[in-house]
């Protein structure tokens, strides 16, 4: 396996913007702001000829367990235990503060070696940090600039020995597999051929929904473990984070989002970034799961969302979570199916899962909804059965005339999958009403049992024979 190699340093000294430069790409939000990464977030980095794996951590803070800032500094500690090298970053130039001594005593107590960086060195300006940083007792420092580029080279230096061996053992475990699985990277929605083996590349779950609904909770129930940053503070995570989880030897990557609320109550300039980054997170997913607050279920903002996903052609479940709190549930799941129903006409049958992501209840039937829509979202149907049922709808509700006029749909068929897509040829498509179009969609979802996700219905205009032949 690749090396692992912790990130960390108090807050704003560039932590996040090193861990950009090493994966290549713009993953982790950046800001001026002090304390934006919260949750540890890992990457695939390359320096050079090493491949390793790169953790973003949250900056270390002197505060009490309890608190937010403590629930931060366990993640970051956890990090540091698990990781084979950690990169002690600070500020040059601002020089040694207090806070980054206290925390080089603390690195001194794990037995995980540590490169120092000197982080925002450009220029003279750093000089004086750069050699204060001599007595925080880790050997020379690496004068470096995470934003433009600088002291790559010291690293890549540094790094050889804790990474290079490790490195040797996973490239050569790639020339004795049997076939090359294409694997994409879906922060940024680029593709990236990669040699994984004999390993299926991994279904795509975004957990999204509105602040505070439980998606975190969910996700560390999931793993088994405190991955993720938890609590009663409504907006605690900020980036998208994925992890890998197997369930039932499927392997599946789950995105964690930030909440989506009101984009009127959006204002500051993070917030705007982290729900971006949700939005990014839903639009390259295969699955998504809309997390409702199960006490205060189907509020408008949980209807928005749902919509958006729908927009964006994502398969989709429903995850009603915390239904452990309710004590009336005959009345409750009442209310939901009426909502359902009432409200969900855009994307009819969609599975509800009531769960409870603190205690695990219905969290194998959340996966078995999930890969139920999952195979929806791939449904194809054959162009005979199409043009078949599109005979019987003609005849027993034809389009209706427009000027006088007949509207003659001509021939169907599906040219693509995820989600379904249809295309009507027809004679006069722009006269064709907006209510006959979901006339067809509602028809296709009855009777081919396309349920839980959004079907596309377009039309084209069938060419007249003698359009090009001259009048007489």
């Amino acid at each position: 396996m690749t090396a692992t190699v912790a990130i960390i340093g108090r807050p704003n000294v560039g932590k996040s913007t090193l861990f950009n430069r090493l994966v290549g790409k713009r993953l982790a939000l950046v800001d001026d702001m002090p304390g934006v990464t919260r949750d540890r977030r890992s990457g695939d980095a390359r320096l050079g000829d090493l491949r390793f794996t790169i953790v973003d951590t949250a900056g270390l803070e002197e505060a009490e367990a309890s608190t937010l800032e403590g629930r931060m500094r366990a993640q970051t500690e956890e990090a540091i235990r698990d990781a084979d090298v950690c990169l002690f970053v600070i500020d040059a130039r601002a020089g040694v503060m207090p806070m980054d001594e206290h925390f080089a005593n603390m690195l001194r107590r794990h037995d995980t070696p540590v490169v120092l960086c000197a982080n925002k060195a450009e220029g003279r300006a750093g000089m004086d940090g750069l050699y204060e940083s001599f007595g925080l007792g880790f050997g020379e420092p690496i004068p470096l600039s995470a934003e433009h580029g600088e002291g790559m080279s010291e690293l890549y230096s540094a790094l050889v020995p804790y990474v290079d061996e490790i490195d040797e053992l996973a490239k050569n475990a790639a020339l004795f597999a049997d076939e090359a699985v294409t694997d994409i990277d879906i922060e940024d929605g680029e593709e990236d051929e990669e040699e994984v083996g004999t390993k299926e590349r991994p279904l795509r779950v975004a957990i999204v929904g509105r602040p505070n609904a439980g998606k975190s909770t969910l996700i560390n129930k999931m793993l088994g473990e405190d991955r993720l940053l938890t609590g009663p503070e409504a907006g605690i995570t900020r980036d998208s984070i994925s992890v890998e989880w197997v369930w039932q030897d499927r392997h599946v990557k789950v995105f964690d989002t930030a909440g989506i609320r009101r984009k009127a109550r959006v204002q500051e300039k993070l917030e705007k970034l982290s729900v971006a980054d949700a939005l990014r997170a839903i639009k390259f997913a295969e699955v998504v799961v809309v997390t409702l607050d199960a006490t205060i279920s189907f509020e408008k903002q949980d209807l928005q969302i749902i919509e958006l996903c729908a927009r964006e052609g994502r398969a989709l479940v429903i995850a009603l979570n915390k239904w452990d709190l309710i004590e009336d549930r005959e009345a409750a799941w009442a209310h939901i199916k009426d909502c359902q129903d009432r409200y969900l006409n855009q994307i009819r049958g969609v599975e509800i899962v009531t769960m409870s992501g603190q205690t695990g209840q219905g969290l194998n039937r959340l996966m078995e909804a999930a890969l139920r829509s999952y195979s929806m979202w791939n449904k194809r149907v054959s162009t005979s059965a199409l043009n078949r049922w599109l005979e019987g709808v003609i005849i027993h509700h034809p389009p209706p005339a427009v000027a006088g006029r007949r509207v003659r749909l001509r021939f169907m068929t599906q040219p693509k999958t995820r989600p379904p897509h249809f295309v009507v040829f027809s004679s006069r498509p722009e006269s064709l009403a907006e209510s006959y179009t979901r006339y067809l969609v509602n028809g296709l979802r009855e009777r081919f049992d396309i349920q839980g996700t959004p079907i596309r219905l377009s039309y084209r205009k069938g060419e007249n024979p003698y359009a090009k032949k001259k009048k007489r």
